[in-house]
């Protein structure tokens, strides 16, 4: 075999590798818009993955398909790819197809995931194992020691793949432009297979709407999206000065920059909790997910501490959702969570997480005992801890009963829980912004009995 055939075929393994990677990464990221990312939903789409690849392996292997016509259906079957991946990844047409399951009825998430994946990404995996096998079969036909050149290649690409979208190309030109990199490398690999005027051609008719419904202008003007990343899908909305957040589908934050209020939670947070901090001292409040800002907006005094994983919150609330700059003694850090608190040996006066935006995308590591006693041991003397929830009042759900068991393990005494809003616990949905508050003070455990009931003199004692 010579020396151009070798590395043309090597280079196909390693870009079937890599753009099969490359999909799968993208598709978990723009399907946790809609269903979250938690271990059941990836692992819906990563077994269904999987499972077609494995049949397309099997059946690329089949004595039907002859070696003079494998160029052609090589390039047919990248085309394919390219038009499943434009299908399966680009957010209008994944929107589409939620709108379309809500108006059918179908509102569970493992159900909609099951759907979506057999639909969109039954074809593509099965395409990139059936393609592997016949490049297989070409590279054999000239020399059958190169099965671990096949395998090293094909796992390479894989890895490049996995590697360079997390790392570079979502987080820094984003998911839309990824989806159109994975589209563009698909019909490159179609047109470099079989050089025919009519692959050009058809490889065209692909990419050509895929840039045009992934492109920021399209997104913008149909969704009102201002960042597409590894991390987050961001849109603010605007009605008549009221501004809405957008963060995964899901509202984080509301300000009327007419009468300064937001919402309901936050309001009462800033109530509450910091515009009647005592002016004495300067006190430590650290924010756990961002959000918008508004935590303590109109307070200029005390000093903050924001952390979000999310490195573009601070400019998108300055410009599109504030309209303001963060006054000086507000800071800004871009780190998990749970890592911040791991890492540092700050004592704060109020610590408030609101990490927890909807009771069906939850970040699992934050809700367990374990994140829970990271985080008392970062709030002060007399400090205070407060966290948003999004959860039955009436305790109407599993979640609901063990997140509280939860919380009263870790923090057993002097705590408080606030329902924000209205609630009806006489109904089956009662899904509300719940506050759980603790007060880091000290307390001995003990309860009033038939038999001693100093109560006269505990009022009195502090």
């Amino acid at each position: 075999m010579n020396t151009k055939i070798k590395s043309w075929l090597v280079f196909l393994i390693f870009l079937n590798g890599y753009v099969s990677l490359s999909l799968e990464l993208v598709v978990l990221r723009q399907l946790s818009f809609y269903v979250g990312s938690s271990a059941v939903i990836t692992s819906i789409i990563m077994g269904i993955f999987l499972g077609f690849m494995s049949l397309g392996y099997f059946l690329g292997s089949s004595e039907k398909i002859k070696n003079t016509g494998i160029r052609k259906i090589l390039s047919a079957s990248f085309l394919v790819i390219a038009l499943f991946a434009c299908m399966a990844s680009s957010f209008h047409l994944i929107t589409n197809y939620f709108v379309v399951m809500y108006m059918g009825g179908i509102t569970s998430s493992v159900v909609q995931t099951f759907i979506y994946s057999f639909v969109f990404l039954s074809v593509g995996p099965f395409l990139f194992g059936f393609n592997t096998t016949l490049l297989s079969r070409w590279l054999h036909k000239y020399n059958t020691n190169y099965t671990g050149n096949i395998m090293a290649w094909d796992t390479i690409g894989s890895v490049m793949g996995s590697l360079a979208t997390t790392l570079v190309l979502m987080p820094f030109i984003g998911v839309n432009y990824t989806v159109m990199l994975i589209v563009l490398l698909s019909v490159i690999a179609a047109v470099v297979t079989y050089r025919k005027l009519a692959v050009f051609i058809f490889g065209i008719l692909i990419l050509v709407p895929t840039i045009y419904i992934n492109s920021d202008w399209f997104q913008r003007k149909n969704y009102g999206i201002l960042v597409n990343n590894a991390n987050s899908t961001i849109s603010v909305s605007d009605m008549n000065g009221m501004r809405v957040l957008n963060m995964n589908g899901l509202p984080m934050s509301i300000y009327d920059i007419n009468s300064g209020s937001m919402a309901d939670y936050i309001n009462y947070i800033n109530n509450h909790f910091i515009y009647t901090m005592p002016t004495d001292k300067m006190h430590k409040i650290l924010v756990l997910g961002a959000g918008g800002f508004t935590a303590g907006l109109q307070d200029t005094f005390n000093d903050y501490t924001f952390v979000d994983i999310e490195h573009t919150l601070k400019d998108v609330s300055e410009k599109y959702f504030l309209n303001q700059k963060l006054t000086p003694n507000k800071k800004f850090i871009v780190q998990d969570a749970s890592q911040y608190l791991k890492n540092t040996d700050e004592q704060y006066d109020l610590i408030i997480l609101d990490v927890y935006s909807n009771s069906y995308q939850i970040p699992e590591g934050l809700i367990t005992a374990e994140f829970m006693e990271r985080l008392k041991s970062r709030v002060g003397p007399n400090g205070i801890i407060v966290m948003n929830m999004i959860m039955s009042q009436s305790f109407n759900d599993k979640y609901s009963q063990v997140f509280d068991n939860t919380f009263h393990t870790v923090f057993p005494n002097n705590t408080q829980r606030q329902v924000i809003g209205y609630g009806n616990p006489w109904v089956n949905q009662d899904v509300v912004n719940i506050l759980y508050i603790y007060y880091n003070r000290e307390n001995a455990g003990r309860i009033y009995t038939i038999n001693k009931t100093p109560v006269i003199y505990d009022r009195y004692a502090k």
